[in-house]
């Protein structure tokens, strides 16, 4: 990848009574970056930033965030038009590629995805394995990692071509790996996939349909659980995008890559969000305790936080959130469940969060986990498939940011430092003396 950053300067570092000087560097957007590759070499002193939150670790064309102004861009394109305007294939080739397909480009994407969408037969025996109660989420961990036992073919990452098939392989067979989980922890067999149907279609068929009787997916669902893939597929160097450039900047192979990655999205400050939010939703119950679950929310000395609003990256509307809400309101009306407990509460704390002063005040609007909470609720799918419907998403900003740090000359396997704080070097005695 060549760089692109421009050097507007410099910064200097008084540091032991060294003078020392470092590149500034302006990206398209977003605030300038100090490059202190070589401050160690030359100070013997490194940064402490827990977190890495202040901390560029790489170079990426990919996505964009104006966290202060609700701003997301993929590719240069805000996340709304593609949401709105867009199908996830589409998006996904954009994501990946770096430019929006023409026609032909489309169709031979398309087609590739599609024609893989089946896994092993012998990829079976591994959910078998797994307890019937077991999480979606561990299932998808040890089932694509388990993909390079079979897929030999497309393990090195020096490879061009096999780089190529890996990718592909991968966006079209996690909707089916996804769907087999879900059916796995229903008791359900297996549905195959349906080459006749676009990609989200398909999932939702794989998903909820059943060998004994057609199934129709209904268009409006399938819209909605589109723009909440499209939204949820790359999010700049979080937490499990960092896992997955981590794990293969030792040059570990996609498959492994990608499920390094599922697993770190596991975790409940990351990728369980949405479904903290509806678990929220359920804590309250009924639209009369809301007000207390308000007045919590305000008090500073209570530690409840209302989960789904507001957002640690957007301090003004989350950009998804605008797209989601629309969605959302579809759906709930498609399927005629709004006299549901649950979804009433959820509406209600809406109406709140953009009406009372205090969240208004805050920027605690409701963000895309609180929408894509309900939505997926609406659509029929548990709490426990939330992060692995995450997951299917977000495998495309993987790929796309695994496929750029393979490409990066700069790229050096990860290795932070640290603060050492333990005990200062000391003798070892044999027990008999201690």
């Amino acid at each position: 990848m060549n760089s692109e950053l421009k050097n507007v300067g410099a910064a200097k570092l008084s540091l032991a009574g060294e003078a020392h000087e470092f590149p500034v560097f302006k990206a398209t957007h977003g605030p300038d970056v100090i490059d202190i590759r070589r401050l160690f070499g030359e100070s013997g002193a490194f940064t402490f930033d827990p977190g890495f939150t202040s901390t560029a670790s790489c170079e990426s064309k990919i996505t964009f965030i104006d966290g202060d102004e609700g701003v997301l861009l993929y590719r240069g394109y805000p996340i709304d038009q593609l949401a709105e305007d867009s199908n996830f294939l589409e998006v996904a080739y954009l994501v990946v590629y770096g430019e929006l397909p023409d026609r032909d480009t489309l169709d031979t994407f398309e087609t590739s995805i599609t024609r893989h969408s089946m896994v092993h037969e012998q990829l079976k025996n591994f959910y078998n394995g797994f307890r019937r109660d077991a999480h979606p989420m561990a299932i998808m961990v040890g089932v694509v990692g388990a993909l390079s036992a079979f897929y030999h073919d497309s393990t090195d990452i020096a490879d061009p071509h096999q780089r190529l098939i890996a990718s592909h392989r991968m966006l079209s067979k996690m909707p089916t790996i996804a769907a087999m989980a879900y059916k796995y922890s229903m008791g359900q067999p297996f549905v195959f996939p349906d080459n006749a149907l676009d990609y989200t279609s398909n999932f939702i068929r794989m998903c909820f349909a059943v060998p004994a009787e057609p199934y129709e997916v209904d268009p409006v669902l399938s819209s909605a659980l589109d723009k909440i893939f499209i939204l949820h597929m790359d999010h700049e160097q979080n937490a499990s995008t960092s896992t997955v450039r981590l794990a293969g900047s030792s040059g570990a192979n996609p498959f492994a890559c990608i499920a390094a990655g599922i697993a770190s999205l596991w975790g409940p400050a990351h990728g369980g969000a949405n479904e903290a939010a509806l678990n929220m939703l359920e804590e309250i119950g009924t639209i009369d305790r809301i007000p207390e679950f308000i007045n919590r929310a305000k008090d500073k000395d209570d530690p409840f936080r209302l989960m789904g609003f507001g957002h640690r990256v957007y301090k003004n509307y989350d950009p998804r959130a605008k797209v989601l809400r629309k969605a959302c309101h579809e759906v709930l009306d498609a399927v005629g469940i709004r006299d549901e407990p649950l979804l009433k509460v959820a509406m209600e704390l809406e109406r709140i969060a953009l009406e009372d002063e205090y969240f208004i005040e805050k920027k605690l609007y409701p963000n895309v986990d609180f929408y894509s909470g309900i939505t997926l609720r609406a659509l029929g799918f548990p709490t426990t498939m939330f992060t692995v419907l995450f997951a299917v998403a977000r495998t495309v900003g993987w790929i796309a940011q695994w496929l750029e740090m393979v490409l990066d000359p700069n790229q050096k396997i990860g290795r932070p430092r640290q603060i050492y704080t333990g005990a200062p070097k000391r003798d070892y005695m044999p027990i008999e003396q201690r």
